[in-house]
């Protein structure tokens, strides 16, 4: 290694011999370049990599999913997480709840003023739901795809509600409608935060 302050400038001409007078100095300057020395092209192999500029990682967003106590009850919880691992999503946060009335009145607060507000409370408090927080890219989007229509009925097949439910009020499932609800239902269901992890497979789903 060269005493500490020697840089590769000073390592990569090895020649003291006075230069040869050239008409066109532009073009001897890269003529002397060429004769670096070996022990300077292996120094400045390990110089940092400062102007190699790598793309962003893509914009990762998380979505709030609820599997509701019908799709509990009827063992879908095992094919619902099955389509959003497949699609290449990473589960940051699960756990099974039985819900207390104040809590799913707190959830569906936007809908109170609806006329099914209090069936849709009871519904929800019927019976064990799995809440779940998965993030991706355009998650959110892709999520309410996955799922498929409100009614299944509109909902096409491949869809979790095309494949899975018959009537609006046992649809099976909920998943956040925009990014900003996300961040405020994950906060509510999991408010310990999600779980901090990457998965190992994320360079063969993303660029």
């Amino acid at each position: 290694m060269p005493p500490s302050g020697i840089g590769i400038s000073a390592l990569w001409s090895c020649d003291l011999s006075p230069p040869i007078p050239h008409p066109n100095l532009a073009l001897y300057k890269p003529h002397r370049l060429g004769f670096a020395s070996p022990l300077a092209l292996s120094l400045l192999a390990q110089q940092p990599q400062q102007q190699r500029s790598t793309p962003p990682p893509p914009a990762m967003e998380q979505t709030f999913i609820m599997i509701k106590p019908d799709g509990v009850q009827r063992g879908l919880v095992g094919d619902i997480i099955g389509r959003f691992e497949k699609k290449g999503f990473s589960l940051k946060g699960l756990k099974l709840v039985s819900v207390e009335r104040a809590f799913a009145e707190k959830h569906y607060e936007d809908l109170s003023a609806k006329p099914f507000f209090n069936g849709l409370v009871e519904y929800i408090i019927s019976g064990p739901v799995v809440a779940m927080v998965w993030e991706g890219k355009n998650v959110v989007v892709t999520g309410r795809k996955i799922i498929g229509a409100t009614n299944p009925a509109d909902s096409a097949p491949g869809t979790i509600r095309g494949d899975f439910a018959i009537e609006i009020g046992r649809n099976v499932i909920h998943g956040s409608d925009s990014v900003e609800s996300a961040r405020k239902e994950i906060a509510l269901w999991f408010p310990e935060g999600p779980v901090e992890w990457q998965s190992s497979l994320h360079p063969w789903i993303y660029e």
